[in-house]
């Protein structure tokens, strides 16, 4: 069928939905709902499609297209709940299970017909973007197939909601009073559910250090006590505050503005957002690499070892990785690499895994341009590590996303292995960047230089399935987000006790030597930054523009045209 999906931003579930639906044999099309009604009937008459699915939608769509065409909604709610704010109710309420509806438009909210539904386990510790991004990902596009599957038959009839059900399931949208902390009275789970019920938008309104913020990101801190709301320590940029019965770790801050003033507002590393309001003296506490089996803490990297396979799992907010991030990663791996293993992985954890540089950081920094130049370093320093280890096999285990450089440090180790919904964005063309991250090298290695063209110039995202297809990935992981570090260990250690290792790593240092003797990985890089630093410096270079209406989170006015074009008659 051809399928015209409408939603109001081109997120990471819309993607998802998109690359399932193509996956199929599906043609489809994009309109983004931007509060032009007209722009939105008129790519439903240039489609002229047989279904409009809504991914992620924050408007209505006009009666007389939903009068028209079959459109159906996704909800991240089971059949009966309705509202702006399930996720962010459910997780605060700590409901350990739920569901994604897919339910016809009709004039009143999340009151239309079902057509399909699907459970969902609610992990312990997820926050609400890691868990749509998960959980909700993968019961949304699980019900949207089963819905597009039911319409195309033509003889199923959707399930009309009772008017009672409809009654007790609505749930007003969730003001910044419902998720206020009292650091005086509550407990360490009771904060830790305001702060992931949140995460990543809109983040806890707070009082701290005599201005109003934002507080995004929260983990448990089982060692570390204070007096209850004060801040006790440090780490990695991130904050550690105490509760009445413990602490929590607060990874980013985003300043409160008054509405209408124009000032920025963004999230940053908690350390580097409150700058000289940290208190003198406050303790840098190391982040424990090898963590011991019971602690509760948090660190965002970390490495363990089971025989000859070593992981090193990293998780950054956002995915985006800093000049410091990067380093630290980069020091964690050259140990990694000092230990007796014969396979290393990098990641294995779930959401993210990486989405290149830091551009928040970026932004913020007193000269953008040159801390750009610094990360991009940064980050090829990491990728150069990677595709020169020779002594073992390498292995890169996306549990989530990945986008830009993310895509080309994951596709510098020997075997990328994505979990069944992973969605890759191998382009960095959206940000006006020529990219980096030895990527003239790896992906045309890897698909092709024609495919290579392609991938890049198209700014379209790539499913786990069409990345084995292509080459860009080895395996897809049938594993749900909490069971992944399990599987991936499995896979590991096989990949360890093959018969063949000795003859791999001897194939692979061969390849190398070859490679570099053919044109070194610096003539790479040297080409690659020559474009980049163009692009960061140079003022008639679109990048900055692009990279402060992106961090700043500017509405976009229109479809963009890559996105419009989209299964359109050429």
């Amino acid at each position: 069928m051809h399928i015209l999906l409408v939603a109001s931003a081109f997120n990471s579930l819309t993607q998802r939905v998109l690359a399932e639906l193509q996956d199929r044999g599906h043609t489809a099309g994009i309109v983004l709902a931007l509060g032009d009604d007209e722009a939105l009937r008129e790519a439903v008459r240039q489609h002229a499609p047989a279904l409009v699915i809504a991914p992620m939608l924050t408007t209505a769509i006009p009666e007389d297209v939903w009068r028209a065409h079959t459109c159906l909604i996704v909800h991240p709610g089971p059949p009966g709940d309705r509202g702006p704010s399930s996720l962010d109710r459910t997780l605060q309420g700590g409901v350990d299970s739920w569901g994604v509806t897919v339910l016809e438009a009709v004039a009143e909210m999340d009151a239309g017909d079902v057509w399909a539904w699907s459970p969902l386990k609610v992990p312990p510790q997820a926050g609400k973007s890691d868990l749509y991004r998960g959980e909700v990902a993968d019961a949304a596009v699980d019900a949207v197939l089963l819905a597009v599957e039911r319409f195309a038959s033509g003889t199923y009839k959707p399930k009309r909601q009772k008017a009672a059900d409809l009654a007790a399931g609505w749930r007003p949208f969730m003001k910044q009073a419902e998720r206020r902390i009292d650091w005086a009275t509550q407990t360490t789970e009771s904060v830790l559910q305001h702060l992931r019920a949140a995460d990543s938008q809109p983040g806890v309104l707070d009082e701290l250090r005599g201005a109003s913020w934002y507080l995004h990101g929260g983990h448990a801190e089982d060692e570390l006590r204070g007096a209850p709301g004060e801040l006790i320590a440090t780490r990695a940029g991130a904050v550690c505050r105490a509760t009445v019965d413990g602490a929590v770790w607060l990874t980013q801050l985003r300043p409160w503005r008054e509405p209408g003033s124009g000032l920025p507002s963004y999230k940053l590393p908690a350390v580097e957002a409150l700058g000289a309001r940290l208190p003198a003296g406050l303790p840098e506490v190391p982040a424990p690499l090898e963590l011991p089996a019971g602690r509760r803490t948090w660190s965002d990297i970390r490495y363990r070892e089971h025989g000859p396979v070593g992981v090193l799992n990293f998780s950054f907010a956002g995915g985006a990785m800093s000049t410091a991030q990067c380093r630290r990663l980069l020091a964690a791996y050259r140990f990694a690499c000092t230990r007796p293993t014969s396979v290393l992985v990098l990641g294995g954890l779930r959401d993210f895994f990486s989405n290149g540089i830091h551009l928040n950081v970026i932004e913020a920094a007193s000269d953008p341009a040159e801390e750009s130049w610094a990360n991009i370093h940064a980050m090829n320093d990491l990728v150069e590590a990677v595709l020169t280890t020779t002594d073992r096999l390498t292995v890169a285990a996306l549990g989530g996303n990945a986008a830009a450089g993310g895509v080309m440090l994951a596709l510098a180790a020997d075997e990328v292995w994505c979990r069944d919904g992973v969605v890759l964005n191998p382009h960095y063309k959206l940000m006006g960047l020529h990219g980096s991250e030895y990527w003239t090298y790896s992906l045309p290695r890897r698909v092709g230089a024609d495919e290579a063209a392609r991938l890049t110039q198209s700014a379209l995202p790539v499913s786990a399935k069409r990345a084995v297809a292509l080459g860009l990935a080895q395996r897809v992981l049938q594993a749900a987000p909490e069971e992944l570090g399990d599987e991936v260990g499995r896979l590991a250690a096989q990949l360890a006790a093959s018969p063949d290792l000795a003859a791999r790593l001897a194939d692979k240092q061969a390849a190398r030597a070859h490679d570099e003797a053919a044109k070194p990985l610096q003539a790479y890089r040297d080409e690659e930054l020559a474009h980049m630093r163009r692009n960061f410096f140079d003022p008639a270079e679109p990048h900055a523009a692009l990279r402060s209406a992106f961090v700043r989170k500017e509405k976009a006015q229109h479809t963009p045209a890559h996105l419009a074009a989209l299964g359109l008659p050429r």
